[in-house]
């Protein structure tokens, strides 16, 4: 966004010039704990309208942040004090980075006369964050923060999206300087050259078996119904990397499903056998390769076209037969436009490839009296299009990945980096942003007790999102993993857990409790009609780890090797 220059040669305190310059770059939320390192911050905040939202850690306010940098486009703000408050931040940090979101991270530090001393919380911020952000920083002279505020929120919006920490000392924050205001940034595009997407055109009219993924940071609404219009103009079978599923309509013809955690066998196996694979955007990264098995390495079997907006991403670890160095905008909105190619080689084993994947959408019965499975159908049957579905890690989540589709952008927050407590603040900032939309978090248990307190947060602002808790008394993930290395041995993995349905009527939130399937749709009507934040436990079958296996039969397997 452009926000014309404006002098404002007044002499300000430090932590006005910081507000002033948020508010030129149209900051409209910021999310934080408060803290003693930033009461100037603090203090220039009373008198504007940025609404400055209060959590309950500092976890969950990065996480709150990075959601509304997914959703927005622009970078989620979060305002934390020094030491303790920004480790906690720092699980945000992380998710921001391997998720390619914008944020600013912006934090207390002690003064600049007691540094180096190991005073009171002091941590040198740019060491410790290191490799978890885009630029680390320190504003020693209040006169330049609108320059590093300016370099701030270009460095998180430009080339591949991500995080931005500022330290901000104490003193600095009440200093008075008299300086010119930034202007409000502007994103900057990087644009594929005409004569790299002839290439790929000539590349795709030379394929028999091509295939697109499609992932990664910096899409919006219009890229995704752009490279929609490429995929179906060349009937181009289309699939979406690991946790990305919102980019392309799940019901479209030429969508083949998720190339994430699980992947359908028989899409995995159309990804070893393509001889053209198109990656828009996404890293190819571990989860999205399964471990780096769907691709040889460097020179993968496939010819591959990489598109990625940060040129040291390409040739990482594949060699690409074309590499584009472009951002997901500018890049779909070139596709678009390119002349179609006949697709007669490949247009039945594109329709094939959605009936797999179809077929692959179909629940099989697991072990309990609660089929989340069912579950998973009832909602995608009866939530709204538009409606934003959010969750962190977990056995959990599986079922949701798998069994419900996702019809437009960003109707889905969930983090690559597969952090767990992510699905609790990531809601509620998804319900600030968006009050009229229906918003729904999943957590398991585990995942759930993380950030969990955040419900405070949803209860004191009124965030009516629906929370459901998948309850099997373990952290599943991991207790999965032990029974297939080392069966019958638990250990670490059992959970006690609270009441979950009268904790959240403690917090002054709607509860209700499922313990089988035939239970939940009217728990979730009644969890909507409350008009409060809603929790939602539902109690599952340990034995029900996974859709294809059940625990006893995952560690009979483990046995028999």
């Amino acid at each position: 966004m452009a926000i014309s220059m404006s002098a404002n040669l007044q002499r300000r305190a430090g932590g006005e010039i910081l507000v002033d310059a948020l508010k030129a770059n149209g900051v409209k939320t910021a999310f934080g704990v408060p803290g003693e390192s930033y009461l100037a911050v603090l203090d220039a905040l009373h008198d504007t309208d940025i609404d400055y939202v209060i959590c309950r850690q500092e976890g969950g306010a990065a996480m709150m942040a990075d959601a509304y940098g997914k959703l927005t486009g622009e970078p989620g703000i979060c305002m934390v004090t020094r030491g303790p408050g920004a480790t906690n931040a720092s699980a945000g940090v992380h998710i921001a980075y391997q998720d390619s979101t914008p944020m600013i991270l912006l934090i207390g530090q002690v003064g600049r006369d007691m540094v180096e001393r190991e005073a009171f919380q002091e941590i040198d911020y740019r060491r410790m964050f290191g490799q978890m952000a885009k630029w680390i920083a320190q504003i020693d002279d209040a006169a330049r923060i609108p320059e590093y505020l300016n370099r701030a929120f270009h460095t998180a919006t430009s080339g591949r999206p991500g995080p931005v920490v500022l330290a901000l000392p104490e003193d600095m924050l009440t200093d008075y300087a008299t300086c010119m205001d930034a202007p409000g940034y502007r994103r900057i595009d990087s644009a594929p050259p005409m004569e790299r997407m002839a290439e790929l055109r000539e590349m795709l009219s030379q394929a028999r078996r091509p295939m697109m993924i499609v992932g990664g940071g910096g899409w919006n609404a219009d890229a995704c119904r752009d490279i929609m219009a490429f995929a179906q103009a060349n009937h181009l079978a289309t699939g979406a990397s690991f946790r990305c599923q919102d980019y392309f309509d799940n019901l479209h013809p030429c969508y083949v499903g998720h190339v994430g955690i699980g992947v359908n066998p028989k899409l995995a196996q159309r990804v070893k056998e393509a001889d053209l694979l198109i990656v828009a955007g996404a890293r190819l990264g571990e989860m999205t390769t399964s471990g780096y098995s769907l691709l040889d390495i460097p020179v993968p079997q496939q010819k591959l076209v990489h598109i990625h907006a940060d040129a040291s991403e390409l040739n990482r670890v594949y060699a690409a037969s074309l590499a584009i160095h472009a951002d997901p905008r500018s890049f779909a909105k070139a596709a678009a436009a390119l002349e179609r190619v006949a697709s007669d080689a490949w247009s039945d084993s594109t329709a094939e490839g959605h009936r797999d994947y179809q077929d692959h959408c179909v629940p099989a019965k697991v072990p309990g009296d609660v089929q989340m499975g069912e579950v998973m159908l009832w909602l995608r049957a009866h939530l709204d299009e538009d409606s934003i579905l959010c969750n962190g890690a977990g056995n959990y989540a599986i079922w949701l990945h798998r069994f419900y589709q996702y019809r437009s952008y960003r109707t889905q927050l969930a983090p690559t980096s597969g952090s767990m407590g992510y699905g609790v603040p990531a809601a509620i900032a998804a319900k600030h942003v968006h009050p009229d939309r229906t918003v729904v978090a999943l957590a398991g248990d585990g995942c759930y007790m993380m950030h969990g307190q955040e419900l405070a947060t949803a209860v004191q602002y009124d965030l009516p999102v629906i929370f459901i808790v998948v309850n099997n008394g373990m952290f599943g993930t991991i207790r999965m993993h032990q029974e297939r290395e080392y069966p019958e041995r638990i250990s670490g993995t059992q959970l006690k857990n609270p009441d979950f349905c009268a904790l959240a009527k403690a917090y002054g939130a709607h509860g209700e409790l499922v313990t089988a399937t035939d239970q939940f749709a009217l728990a979730f009507e009644r969890a909507q009609a409350s008009g409060k934040p809603a929790l939602i436990e539902i109690r599952v079958d340990p034995e029900a780890l996974t859709p294809n296996a059940s625990l006893s039969e995952i560690r009979a397997v483990a046995k028999g090797r």
